[in-house]
């Protein structure tokens, strides 16, 4: 599908302002995901000043946070501020401590994709506390089953949802939200808004700045460890995201790594083999531990994956998602060299639960091989 750009005479600030304006004129209850991180709190500092300037309705505003158990200790401050913040201004703040499935990147060599945040089998090695306010169940989860992208739509149905997703994130966001609000839509059929969905980084930053917003003290010491500015993203500890700066994290929390291997005891995974195939690394670490070692034949590899998908996925939706590689790979097999084959390989067995990496090969393969395809043509032509 073919993504116009098109240039607003508005800055990116003030259309923000007005699509939240035009979601409250409906009169529904809004519903906003906050995270804490650096994109809800723009998207949150937004609908506040609106509130200040008496431009929105805070009794409309119910705000949602999902405390996915395993955060790091400055984001539940982060959330507990603006939860109160919100609750001064006449807004509901509703703080969810629920048994949602959440994927898992280290648990590959278990065959087991789901981390059940507050599971209550495992009271006694959670990585903290539930808060006393939080909601502990509701009636319209299925505890152990949903996700909360399957919870939340449930609970806001009767309202507009809005969110901090921005297409600056990845090509496949982009995507994504480009069909969602195709022929000229702004919303989606789950009744989502997107404020802020074109903001790039920099604009992020920079609004962060301009409002003097105090953002989360993890993402300084992500800085300081040397992630690039791109790369800061912070979520719950066992998203592929996150699991990158746990290692270097230890610094400054000292008892962080203790706690996440006691609740979940393959994340010491993350210190041996980081910077390696199993997670899909191209770092310069990866690069200086394989030198001299012979290039490894990735097609080869993915017949022999393939070859016994029973054995050597041995879940079912492991099964599934290998299945996809699989197809996809058969039908780029004659166009692919073994870089290409390494992205497949490396995609496939660090894990792909929502086939995010698979939609970005898609679009990398067959884009190079159609921008080939031109250049012969035209030379042809020439």
């Amino acid at each position: 599908m073919a993504i116009k750009r098109c240039q607003a005479s508005i800055d990116v600030v003030e259309a923000g302002k007005i699509r939240i304006r035009n979601v409250f004129r409906n009169g529904l209850p809004v519903y906003m995901s906050f995270s804490g991180g650096k994109d809800s709190l723009c998207l949150a500092q937004l609908v506040m000043n609106l509130i200040q300037a008496g431009e929105i309705n805070p009794s409309q505003l119910i705000v949602q946070f999902i405390d996915e158990e395993a955060i790091f200790p400055c984001i539940e401050e982060k959330v507990k501020e603006w939860r109160r913040k919100f609750i001064l201004v006449g807004a509901k703040f509703e703080w969810f401590c629920l048994e949602v499935k959440h994927y898992n990147c280290f648990n590959e060599l278990s065959n087991d994709e789901s981390f059940v945040c507050w599971d209550r089998y495992k009271k006694d090695v959670w990585v903290r506390q539930p808060l006393a306010f939080s909601i502990r169940n509701h009636p319209l989860l299925h505890p152990r089953v949903d996700t909360y992208q399957d919870f939340l739509p449930r609970v806001s149905a009767g309202g507009i949802t809005i969110t901090g997703i921005r297409t600056a994130e990845s090509i496949q966001r982009l995507r994504n939200v480009a069909i969602m609000l195709g022929a000229g839509k702004s919303m989606s059929k789950r009744q989502q808004v997107f404020p802020i969905y074109d903001w790039t980084n920099n604009d992020v930053w920079l609004y962060l700045l301009k409002e003097k917003i105090d953002i989360p003290e993890i993402y300084l010491f992500l800085w300081q460890s040397g992630t690039r500015k791109g790369q800061l993203r912070v979520s719950q500890f066992f998203s592929i995201d996150t699991a990158r700066s746990l290692v270097k994290m230890n610094e400054y929390y000292p008892d962080l790594m203790e706690r996440i291997i006691r609740r979940e005891p393959n994340t010491y995974l993350a210190a041996l083999y980081w910077d390696s195939e199993m997670f899909g690394r191209n770092s310069v670490a990866r690069k200086q531990n394989e030198r001299g070692n012979a290039e490894k034949d990735y097609k080869a590899a993915l017949l022999e994956l393939f070859s016994d998908m029973d054995g050597n996925f041995q879940t079912r939706h492991k099964w599934y998602i290998a299945d996809r590689y699989r197809r996809f790979f058969l039908s780029v097999s004659t166009i692919v060299d073994n870089k290409d084959c390494r992205a497949i390989y490396e995609g496939l067995i660090s894990g792909d639960p929502k086939l995010r990496t698979l939609r970005a090969l898609y679009q990398r393969i067959y884009g190079k091989y159609a921008e080939k395809a031109k250049k012969k043509e035209g030379m042809a032509n020439g």
